[in-house]
């Protein structure tokens, strides 16, 4: 895991009706701020990647569908400084809420059909100067590619 990014297994609370998961709560530990919420749909196989920020949090949680979240630390000073990483959330992934501190790049890729995504970050979209860095989908390890196994 990379040093400072938390995944943090949810519960949920299903009947005969459906279910309801708690996301995110302000007395939670790993909260850290609310700025929006958002949802992110991507078709399968599309790659968004790679974005990280300076001062924002990300808390990614998958509503519908499965996705693969990408990660890669390049920040000085961190014990897994080159370490890349991934994660499937959702559906046919793991039921959890992925933190992604400041400095740490990441993005995301459809395996369903559509995934719907939610995204809490700690501080609200700025228009006029963006909390973004962007690189190039190959700029890291390849952790986009379905291997066999």
């Amino acid at each position: 895991m990379i040093h400072d990014v938390k995944k943090i297994p949810l519960v949920r609370n299903a009947d005969d009706r459906g279910y309801l998961v708690e996301i995110l709560r302000r007395d939670d530990p790993h909260y850290v701020g609310f700025g929006q919420i958002y949802v992110s749909y991507l078709r399968k196989g599309v790659i968004k990647a790679w974005h990280k920020h300076q001062k924002q949090t990300d808390h990614f949680y998958v509503v519908s569908g499965t996705s693969k979240i990408g990660l890669y630390d390049d920040r000085e000073g961190s014990p897994t400084k080159g370490v890349a990483m991934q994660v499937a959330l959702g559906e046919s992934g793991e039921n959890a809420l992925l933190c992604i501190p400041p400095g740490v790049w990441h993005g995301q890729m459809s395996l369903s059909e559509v995934t719907y995504l939610v995204n809490i970050p700690s501080e609200p979209y700025d228009r006029n100067h963006p909390d973004e860095i962007r690189a190039g989908v190959g700029e890291f390890p390849d952790i986009w590619t379905i291997q066999n196994r």
